[in-house]
């Protein structure tokens, strides 16, 4: 994994290469419009409940101190977990999976991906420099940002982008500590917002022997259960995160070898380095089954995604009846690119906010 930037970078700088992957990361637009995307509640529901901005900044935190922890690239592992959700649509997965199955009921085979997505974002949409696209990244943050984890085998990627990485094999050691810190953040704040939003209770989440363990280590601290009470979530949440960080370095630590991550490039036959012991992995998968089944099929979670869903369709289909509603920057591409990609690249840089504002525009208010 080379650490270079795809184009001329000046060494001139007082910072790393991947101190300027992260600046260019927080600086661009597509990262501010992650304060107003979905994470699970739709963003206008309240103050409160996380986005995919601040999803992403609490991914960046714990990623950057099992990084640290493990005496590799703090800044890598910042770049890549703060660019990991850029490609995502506004409305949460689902508006990611309504726009993947619009382009493919239209011929359009690859449909959409929000890692590929998240990848052309930033070295292509994002344009901040006159003589290329994108934001001129280095390899290694691609890599992460376009594989998190594991080998990356779909068909979307074109032209020199096959040879200049190694599609057949795992990304640094970094991109998995993000792949697993994202995991985390997400399993936690979900709890936390369900539990807020009263969609889901302790009582339910008692299913899980991992929640009885957090949950045990909360009450050692003297602090008693009360479903509404701010402080015990925060507590719960604390201990959520450092139990199952602890949990990863404990079975990690000996299988990195610190300060030869970058020219890692483990075969994807090869076990993970990075991740918890059988036991942890099989409580972290009851855990989601739960989280599934109860929060996220919750019925008041479904109702606004099936809106959401809605409002995709809609614009998707407005756009394609009348493509001089594209703003001026995506509406100059239609000359050389395909319209339905060019449309799809438009719809997945909306907020859900102005997704919302144009839907209700072009088609009366539905929310």
């Amino acid at each position: 994994m080379r650490a270079d930037a795809r184009f001329y970078d000046s060494s001139d700088d007082f910072r790393s290469a991947f101190d300027r992957d992260r600046d260019r990361i927080i600086h661009s637009g597509s990262f501010r419009k992650l304060e107003y995307k979905t994470q699970v509640f739709l963003n206008h529901e309240g103050d409160f409940f996380r986005t995919r901005l601040t999803h992403s900044l609490e991914v960046s935190q714990i990623a950057r101190s099992i990084a640290k922890s493990l005496q590799l690239q703090e800044s890598l592992a910042e770049a890549i977990a703060l660019a990991h959700d850029l490609g995502h649509t506004p409305f949460g997965h689902i508006g990611g999976d309504t726009l993947d199955r619009c382009l493919k009921d239209d011929g359009f085979f690859n449909g959409f991906e929000h890692n590929y997505q998240s990848f052309r974002v930033v070295t292509f949409l994002e344009k901040k420099y006159k003589q290329f696209d994108g934001l001129n990244l280095t390899f290694a943050t691609l890599e992460g940002i376009l594989k998190h984890s594991y080998p990356y085998k779909k068909k979307f990627l074109h032209v020199d982008i096959d040879t200049q990485f190694h599609l057949d094999t795992h990304p640094s050691i970094e991109a998995m500590i993000v792949d697993r810190a994202d995991e985390i953040a997400y399993m936690s704040h979900d709890i936390d917002d369900g539990i807020h939003a009263g969609l889901i209770s302790f009582d339910t989440l008692k299913q899980s022997a991992l929640i009885q363990e957090i949950l045990h280590s909360v009450e050692a601290e003297g602090i008693r259960i009360e479903e509404g009470d701010e402080m015990f979530r925060y507590r719960f949440s604390s201990h959520f995160i450092n139990h199952l960080v602890y949990s990863l370095l404990d079975f990690s630590k000996n299988s990195v070898e610190p300060g030869n991550v970058l020219s890692a490039t483990i075969p994807s036959s090869k076990p993970l380095p990075i991740g918890f012991d059988a036991k942890v992995e099989r409580d972290i998968k009851k855990l989601k089954k739960i989280l599934h089944r109860e929060l996220y099929q919750h019925k008041n979670i479904v109702r606004k995604m099936f809106s959401g869903k809605q409002a995709i369709i809609g614009l998707y289909r407005a756009l394609q009846d009348e493509p001089k509603l594209l703003p001026k920057y995506f509406y100059r591409q239609l000359a050389s690119r395909h319209q339905h990609r060019v449309i799809a690249d438009y719809i997945a840089s909306m907020s859900d906010r102005y997704a919302i504002k144009l839907h209700n525009e072009l088609y009366g208010r539905v929310f």
